[in-house]
């Protein structure tokens, strides 16, 4: 199994869109969708912190986290990523994307460039999701990529698993 850190960050690319390792001169960018552990960033910062421990999460074999960049306007429109698990052969895929890019398909062509990463070059045999039961938005984004739900989990979430 290939798993992170690997000698050259991974860049994916569809054509539309970009994934690439987040740089500190993305971060003002980002500081609306950065979160460490369910806790928003406030600040710059805050959200540099945050992209330090994300770092150091990666270079720590523990996950890869990519930037999505719009590839005709160059502006980067959300984050997506594989977060722990992978000693068992699973990831947990995780995705946020600035509110006023919705509805354009970012996200799914990011997801798609990331399913295709964890299956074909980590080796993944699950990949799983979970999102607060009232983010339509994302159940319906798991759903269109053929993600099925499995649990209820405790606290108003549920979990989505790759079917």
């Amino acid at each position: 199994m290939l798993l992170p850190p690997y000698d050259n960050f991974p860049a994916l690319s569809d054509g539309k869109i970009a994934l690439h390792q987040i740089l500190a001169e993305d971060i003002e960018e980002l500081i609306e969708i950065s979160f460490y552990d369910a806790v928003p960033a406030k600040s710059v910062a805050e959200a540099t912190a945050m992209q330090d421990k994300i770092n150091q999460d990666y270079l720590a074999g523990n996950s890869i986290h990519w930037g999505i960049r719009d590839q005709l306007t160059n502006k980067i429109v959300g984050t997506c990523g594989y977060y722990r698990g992978f000693e068992q052969k699973s990831g947990e895929l995780g995705c946020v994307l600035l509110p006023q890019y919705y509805g354009h398909g970012y996200m799914t062509a990011a997801m798609l460039l990331a399913i295709d990463f964890g299956l074909k070059n980590m080796n993944l045999k699950r990949i799983w999701a979970a999102t607060g039961k009232d983010n339509h938005k994302a159940i319906k984004l798991f759903e269109r990529l053929n993600f099925v739900k499995v649990a209820d989990l405790d606290d108003n979430e549920i979990e989505y698993e790759l079917n």
